[in-house]
């Protein structure tokens, strides 16, 4: 496999249109630069007015800003996301069999497939869970797996997020701007929708309560208005009509969790929180966490309330665990994986140490706890300095590192002052484990603002677009 060359989303190497971008690509032909200015203007206007925004970490300038929202949808045909759609079900079901089997039977440990120690001696995998039973065996209630499309266009799983993956939100909004502002191309073809997404996620939390539970109580535990995702919580409390909270509006009564109103304390039976296990529960994790509910876990592991998504998930997404994904699929499913990983060098290998310092300047590598885009090294893109430095990072704690090809990330033509260009992207569709395991027809696509960038994080100032499948 070669990911040497990347792969254009909207055209062919002859420079002809991708037939599913032929519609796209008649409206930029037929539209006035001015009016595609103003309706940059006008998204940018109202954005700002319904407050979507996010932290951009070292920057000078503020805690927050706008994300930049690009106009030039990613496309993607029904027969592709048909594809897709079934290798992220597959690698979903997977992961939550692997959660369920570490944190009781361990078989796949004692069958030798993965490393006893990458779990048991992992700091994401949680004492606490072990031998506990959470409804349905399902860890992870909310998945956002990473795509990227390198070489000739085949797909792949850069990561897997199923701790508290963010950005539903962004997917949402950026879809009710380009309806407002283009509707003539939603008029030329079946796009699938996105709108309901949050009864989506509102049925599977509600079909993963407690036992016996009948109209059970949904709320989301968010850290606060300090967060950088703090819109997104909110906004998913109010599209799903419900209560947004802070841990101080929680309180633990006999193994129940109850939440204060003006009209006296009601149970709650499931929280979908967005707070990370070290914050849940300061008699439990860290002592010193304002964030959390004293006595939350305890009602957790009583079977009281469900956490979504549970504690301890992150030993799955761990990147130390990630080159392992593809045999969880064979041993707990007994099929071949749909959608193949990222070759991974793990660094706790010799072998694989000494082939990462050998090109340093030609891989990427990560943090095995790290996400957000923090904490890497690109190295095509990196001084000597820099990687001088990570030599050294590596060099005092080996185990704590993976590196990769530096991929050529799929391109897609985003609007620039000059016109039109290509610039990088991801993708993150959404998977959600509940009664059944769904998906809404698309995702959050992430692009890289600046010429030749390959940092799509939103956190590191990257921007979104909508995510079109087209129906057919």
């Amino acid at each position: 496999m070669s990911f040497d060359s990347y792969y254009n989303e909207m055209y062919l190497a002859d420079g002809a249109v991708r037939s599913h971008y032929q519609a796209l690509a008649d409206w930029i032909a037929t539209t006035p630069h001015d009016r595609i200015k103003q309706m940059r203007d006008a998204a940018n206007m109202l954005f700002h007015r319904v407050g979507i925004t996010f932290a951009v970490y070292g920057e000078d300038a503020g805690a927050e800003r706008l994300i930049p929202f690009d106009m030039l949808p990613h496309i993607i045909p029904a027969t592709e996301w048909r594809l897709l759609e079934r290798g992220l079900k597959q690698r979903v079901r997977a992961l939550n069999m692997f959660l369920h089997d570490v944190y009781h039977g361990q078989e796949i440990l004692r069958a030798g497939r993965i490393p006893a120690e990458r779990v048991n001696g992992n700091k994401l995998f949680k004492q606490e869970m072990v031998g506990v039973d959470v409804p349905g065996g399902i860890y992870a209630h909310v998945a956002g797996i990473d795509l990227v499309r390198a070489g000739a266009g085949e797909y792949y799983v850069l990561e897997d997020n199923l701790r508290t993956p963010s950005g539903v939100s962004y997917m949402l909004e950026n879809r009710k701007m380009m309806m407002r502002l283009v509707p003539e191309l939603f008029a030329r073809q079946s796009i699938a929708p996105v709108e309901h997404y949050p009864d989506l996620l509102l049925d599977t939390l509600r079909a993963v309560a407690p036992a016996n539970v009948e109209n059970a109580v949904v709320v989301v535990l968010t850290p606060g208005q300090f967060n950088s995702a703090y819109f997104e919580h909110a906004f998913l409390a109010q599209q799903m009509g419900v209560e947004l909270v802070e841990g101080a509006d929680l309180f633990v009564a006999d193994d129940t969790v109850y939440m204060r109103t003006t009209t006296g304390p009601q149970r709650v039976d499931v929280i979908y929180r967005r707070i990370d296990d070290e914050f849940l529960d300061p008699q439990v994790f860290r002592p010193d966490s304002m964030l959390g509910v004293p006595g939350l876990v305890s009602a957790y592991r009583r079977g009281r309330v469900t956490l979504c998504n549970a504690v301890g998930t992150g030993v799955g997404d761990d990147k130390s665990i990630y080159p392992f994904v593809p045999d969880m699929i064979r041993f707990y499913l007994g099929e071949e994986p749909l959608l193949n990983n990222v070759p991974t060098w793990q660094l706790r290998n010799r072998e694989d140490l000494e082939y990462t310092l050998a090109h340093l300047d030609e891989l990427v590598v990560k943090e095995v706890h790290g996400s957000g885009g923090y904490g890497m090294l690109i190295g095509p893109t990196s001084t000597e300095r820099e990687r001088e430095a990570y030599r050294q990072r590596i060099l005092d704690g080996p185990e704590n590192f993976i590196s990769q090809p530096t991929l050529s990330l799929s391109t897609c033509p985003i609007f620039v002052d000059q016109g039109v260009a290509p610039r990088h992207i991801d993708l993150r569709p959404f998977v959600l484990s509940g009664k059944d395991v769904v998906m809404c027809p698309g995702g959050l696509t992430r692009v890289a603002l600046r010429e030749g960038s390959l940092v799509v994080n939103s956190s590191q100032g990257g921007g979104t677009k909508d995510t079109w499948i087209l129906n057919g």
